[in-house]
C-alpha cells in the first residue's frame, strides 16, 4: 500500500511553517540567484591576479622577468575581457526583478558565457601555473639545462646572420610533459590550452625519459629549429624554394610536393645536424628506427618524411659539410638495419631518383642564399665543423671526469655525452650528474 507523504509527516512539524534560508519566502530566490550569480563573476575578475616576478624562486633555473611579463599581458587581456562580460552581467542581474521573461533568459545567457569566459581564463593561469612551478620542483636544474641548450642554438643562428635582425624575446621555454617524444609550441602559435590565444614565447616540451638520458636530447636542437624558422620568418617561403629547386634540378612536381609538404620536418632535422654535427644523426636513428615495416611505411599525407628516407638526407648533410667517414659508418649501419627489399615498400615514384631529390632538397635548404638570413644560406649561418668535433672529444673525456667542459657551447654537450655513453669508461649515471652540473655552472 503506497504511503502518504504528507500523512507521513507529525502534525507538530506541519503546523510550524519552516524558516526559508534567504529569510523571507521564496519572493527573494530570484533575486539573490541574481545576485549570487553577479557577486561570484566579479570576485573571479577580481581575484585573478597576476604572477609575482619572484614567485617560483629567483635563481637561475627560475623564469625570467620577461616570460612572467609575457604570460601576464596574457593574462591581463583575457581579465579585461572579463571585465566587460561582468558589467553586462552585473547590469541584468541588478535590475532582475523589474526585468520580464526576455530579461530572465538574458540573465542566463550571460551567465553561461561568464562561465566559459571564466573558464578559459583559469586555464591559461593553470597553464602557465604548472609550467613555472616545474622550476621550484626536483627537475628544475635539468630543465635551466635545456634552456641554456636552446638559447645556445639560436645565439649561433642569429650571431651568424649576414645582416642583424631583432633579437627575439623572450627565449624559448623548457618543461617535461609525459610522453614518447619531444614537442615545441612556437611563438606566436594559437593554443588550445590558452583559449586559442597566441603563445608568446616558444616552449620545449621534453619527456622524463629524455632528461634523464641526455645523449638522447639531440631532439632539442631539432625542437627549436622549428621556432628558429618561425622566428625568421621562413616558414611559408620555405616550400616555394623546395619547389623551385627540384624544377632546378628536372625532377617531377609530384616529387616537390611531398618534399614541400616535409620541409617543415626536414628543416629542422638538418638544422639539427648543422647545429650539433653527426650526433644529432645518431640520436635520429635511435628514434626512427622501429620495425621495418613502420619505418618504411609511406603516407601521403605525413608532415614527417618517411623514416626510411629521412636518415639518408641527415646523412647526406654530413657528407657535404665534411663528414665523409661519419656518413659512411651511419649508411652502413642503417643498410644492415634496412636493406634494400625493405625499400620496396616505399612507392616507386618516391624513391625514384632519391639521390637526386635529396640535393635538390638540401639545395633548398641549406645551401641556398635567403634574405631572411641578411644574404646568406643556413650552412654559411651555423655549421658543425671537423674542429668542433674535437673539441667535443674533449669535452666527453671532461664529461667522465666530472671537469670543467669551459668555454664549449652548451649544444655540443650533447654530442660529448653521446661519445662518453660509446666509449663506456664510466656508468651512465655519471655522465647525466656531470653533464647538468657543467650546465649549471
Amino acid at each position: 500500500m503506497a504511503m502518504n507523504i504528507v500523512a507521513a509527516i507529525p502534525e507538530a512539524a506541519r503546523s510550524k511553517s519552516q524558516p526559508c534560508l534567504g529569510a523571507t519566502a521564496a519572493g527573494n530566490a530570484l533575486p539573490f540567484f541574481a545576485t549570487r550569480t553577479a557577486v561570484n563573476a566579479r570576485r573571479f575578475v577580481t581575484g585573478l591576479r597576476a604572477f609575482r616576478e619572484d614567485e617560483f624562486g629567483s635563481g637561475p633555473e627560475s623564469p625570467s622577468c620577461a616570460h612572467i611579463q609575457a604570460v601576464n599581458h596574457l593574462i591581463e587581456e583575457a581579465r579585461k575581457r572579463q571585465m566587460v562580460e561582468d558589467a553586462r552581467l552585473a547590469a541584468v542581474a541588478g535590475n532582475i526583478s523589474k526585468a520580464g521573461d526576455a530579461g530572465r533568459a538574458l540573465l542566463l545567457q550571460l551567465k553561461e558565457r561568464n562561465q566559459a569566459l571564466a573558464s578559459e581564463t583559469e586555464k591559461i593561469w593553470e597553464f602557465y601555473l604548472n609550467l613555472f612551478g616545474q622550476r621550484t620542483g626536483p627537475f628544475r636544474h635539468w630543465l635551466r639545462g635545456i634552456d641554456r641548450i636552446a638559447l645556445d642554438c639560436y645565439q649561433a643562428v642569429y650571431l651568424g646572420l649576414g645582416k642583424p635582425r631583432s633579437i627575439p624575446s623572450p627565449v624559448p621555454f623548457a618543461y617535461m610533459e609525459a610522453g614518447f617524444g619531444p614537442a615545441t609550441f612556437r611563438r606566436g602559435v594559437k593554443l588550445s590550452k590558452l583559449g586559442q590565444r597566441q603563445n608568446p614565447f616558444p616552449l620545449v616540451k621534453v619527456p622524463f625519459h629524455r632528461l634523464v638520458n641526455p645523449w638522447s636530447l639531440g631532439a632539442v636542437p631539432h625542437e627549436v629549429a622549428h621556432n628558429l624558422q618561425n622566428d625568421l620568418e621562413l616558414w611559408e617561403v620555405m616550400p616555394y624554394r623546395i619547389k623551385l629547386a627540384f624544377q632546378q634540378h628536372k625532377l617531377p612536381e609530384q616529387n616537390a610536393e611531398v618534399w614541400a609538404r616535409w620541409h617543415k620536418e626536414a628543416y629542422a632535422d638538418l638544422a639539427g645536424v648543422l647545429l650539433i654535427g653527426p650526433a644529432y644523426v645518431g640520436s635520429l636513428m635511435d628514434v626512427v628506427g622501429r620495425s621495418r615495416q613502420q619505418t618504411a611505411a609511406y603516407s601521403d599525407e605525413a608532415v614527417h618524411p618517411t623514416p626510411i628516407i629521412r636518415v639518408p638526407l641527415n646523412i647526406r648533410l654530413l657528407e657535404r659539410i665534411g663528414f665523409g667517414e661519419d656518413a659512411q659508418a651511419f649508411r652502413r649501419a642503417w643498410d644492415m638495419l634496412y636493406p634494400a627489399s625493405i625499400w620496396k615498400l616505399v612507392p616507386g615514384w618516391v624513391r625514384a631518383k632519391l639521390p637526386k631529390q635529396i640535393d635538390a632538397a638540401l639545395d633548398a635548404m641549406c645551401f641556398t642564399t635567403f634574405k631572411e638570413y641578411g644574404g646568406r644560406a643556413l650552412a654559411d649561418v651555423v655549421r658543425f665543423q671537423p674542429t668542433h668535433a674535437t673539441l667535443v672529444r674533449e669535452a666527453a673525456t671532461r664529461l667522465e671526469s666530472g671537469t670543467d667542459t669551459g668555454i664549449l657551447p652548451e649544444r655540443f654537450l650533447i654530442a660529448a655525452a653521446r661519445i662518453a655513453l660509446i666509449r663506456k669508461n664510466v656508468a651512465p649515471e655519471i655522465i647525466h650528474r656531470n653533464f647538468y652540473k657543467t650546465l649549471g655552472r
